[in-house]
């Protein structure tokens, strides 16, 4: 499954609708992992997870895509078994990105980007990622490529 998350960044409303949106699509994975048990997910998740996962973590604390409860969402989903297969293969990996703002060009450039797009699957498919990549250097857009492998 692909899907692009909501971004809140134009206001309290939209981050309103954001949350509202992660909580349903929340119980629908759920649900639809009872009869699919092997789902992957990948997409513009609008949200970086970690502080190794954001460029300045604490100059962006109170940024949508990197809020207290966004990330916090993060940390049920993935403990609710979606597993950050980047993360499986790159634990400790920093400066590691896959969105820059197009607002100031020089942000790419300098790589101070956010790590948003993820490919994550669930915990019978865990043992199957055998690599998992980013590529920044592709540039068709302000986001960049992510990969996986999954062994058969």
């Amino acid at each position: 499954m692909n899907a692009y998350f909501p971004s809140g960044t134009s206001g309290d409303l939209r981050q309103a609708f954001k949350y509202m949106w992660l909580d349903e699509f929340f119980v629908y994975l759920n649900d639809l992992k009872r009869t699919h048990p092997k789902l992957i997910l990948c997409g513009d998740y609008n949200i970086a997870h970690k502080e190794i996962d954001i460029h300045d973590p604490k100059g962006n604390k109170k940024s949508s895509g990197f809020l207290p409860e966004e990330r916090a969402w993060m940390d049920k989903f993935v403990t609710e078994g979606f597993n950050d297969t980047f993360r499986l293969i790159h634990p400790d990996a920093a400066h590691r990105y896959s969105w820059w703002s197009q607002r100031f060009p020089s942000v790419r450039l300098n790589n101070k980007g956010w790590r948003i797009d993820y490919i994550t699957v669930t915990d019978p498919l865990k043992n199957k990622v055998s690599d998992a990549e980013i590529f920044p250097d592709v540039k068709h857009s302000d986001h960049c490529p992510i990969y996986v492998k999954l062994e058969a």
